[in-house]
């Protein structure tokens, strides 16, 4: 029997704690490793592993994504049920209101489920980096002969007010949900973490459509999959979690650990990209067994000139896109993206900067996220005095800057000394 399974992306959630990033895109249509959108790394996990027909349900801040997933991810296929489709709030509640959560995002959606009658239905976030082979928990889904089942993955204790936590049975039967509790029980062997939901899911589609309409019905809940019907399927369905730990990727070396972080934060978001300056990165963005994809931008080739002592272009520990002229300038231990420029004298050091910034002469820019389009001046300084920084930006407490992007190149920033 050929499986039929669909894929549902939620891509709605405003990102509140990634301001300013946040401010004109949703979270996932936030860049990410240079040429990247968080999205992509949902929608290409569900590519590699053969789930070609999704849904991605969209809300707030759409227009940046809605671009993205028309530049880089429209399906063209023989087969009508390969696609990837973008859903805007649909708006099919009796009060005509936004998604109220996560449950009701898929119930106001839930036309498309009974249209494409599949197996099994997946629902996946939009919101974290990883890479995950998800024909192996599909696989473990049904081997289990699960009736839903969680991703999970042990995280420290002191995070556990972030996430759903599960308990579980040596085989994975969960035992108890708790939803965001800072006091969540810890794992078993190890008083230092907790297990906790990925919030990614896949649901036997009878069972499914069965909670969404009974949850609908309910005026307590809050209509959310953490909070209302997967702690309320606590012994009453075959409910199991998986453990991400097992997870393997084709092609990678097999030490390689897999890899998931939650870029809820500034300082989350702007670590996980430092991770990929590492000479051996946790995240292997290098597998072409397992690509990520994106948009097919046209730029042309990164280019650096100028070989003058003080005016060298030259980029060290650092990743940089395409487009990008290092035009005599200096970048070290930092993240670029398409089409930026780095002029003669200017020095970038442990930075992210988005798509066309441009750095011009002698400037210098340290720990910092520069957003789309962001110019800073000759001779303007970045990260070197964070109370001059605090009067004009975001900056966070560990002391990473945070520009606002502007619509185009022309705004220019005030930063002189």
């Amino acid at each position: 029997m050929q499986v039929r399974v669909l894929a549902f992306v939620l891509a709605g959630g405003k990102g509140t704690r990634l301001y300013p990033l946040t401010k004109e895109r949703a979270k996932p249509a936030v860049p990410f490793g240079g040429r990247y959108r968080i999205v992509d790394f949902v929608l290409s996990n569900l590519i590699n592993s053969g789930v070609y027909s999704t849904y991605v349900l969209i809300q707030f801040k759409s227009q940046s994504l809605l671009q993205h997933l028309r530049d880089g991810w429209e399906v063209s296929s023989l087969l009508k049920q390969h696609f990837i489709i973008p859903v805007p709030a649909q708006m099919r509640s009796p009060g005509e209101d936004w998604y109220r959560g996560t449950a009701d995002a898929i119930y106001q959606n839930i036309n498309l489920i009974e249209q494409a009658d599949p197996h099994f239905v997946l629902i996946f976030g939009a919101d974290h980096i990883y890479r995950m082979n998800i024909r192996e928990m599909l696989e473990f889904h049904m081997h289990k002969r699960a009736q839903a089942t969680v991703a999970a993955i042990p995280v420290p204790r002191a995070h556990a007010a972030e996430f759903g936590v599960v308990e579980t049975s040596p085989d994975g039967l969960v035992l108890a949900f708790h939803e965001k509790r800072p006091d969540a029980p810890v794992l078993p062997h190890d008083a230092e973490r907790v297990y906790a939901s990925m919030g990614n899911y896949i649901f036997s589609t009878n069972l499914l459509l069965r909670e969404l309409y009974a949850d609908a019905q309910n005026e307590q809940s809050s209509h959310d999959f953490g909070r209302d019907i997967l702690p309320s399927l606590v012994g009453r369905a075959e409910m199991y979690a998986y453990d991400f730990q097992t997870n393997r990727i084709p092609g990678d070396p097999p030490a390689q650990q897999p890899y998931w972080r939650d870029v809820g934060t500034i300082d989350s978001y702007f670590e996980a990209n430092m991770d990929l300056r590492n000479v051996t990165p946790a995240l292997n963005l290098y597998n072409r067994q397992w690509p990520l994809r994106t948009a097919g931008y046209s730029d042309a080739p990164a280019k650096f000139i100028f070989d003058q002592e003080g005016r060298r272009g030259q980029a060290i520990d650092s990743i940089v896109a395409g487009g990008t002229i290092l035009s005599g300038g200096m970048v070290r231990n930092s993240v670029l993206g398409r089409g930026v420029r780095v002029h003669s004298g200017a020095l970038v050091e442990d930075s992210i900067l988005f798509d066309n910034v441009d750095i011009a002469r002698r400037a210098r820019v340290r720990r910092a996220i520069l957003d789309k389009n962001v110019r800073i001046p000759e001779d303007g300084r970045i990260g070197y005095d964070l109370d001059r920084d605090r009067q004009m930006y975001h900056v966070t407490e560990s002391g990473i800057v945070v520009m606002e992007g502007f619509r185009s190149t022309t705004e220019v920033a005030s930063i002189m000394v």
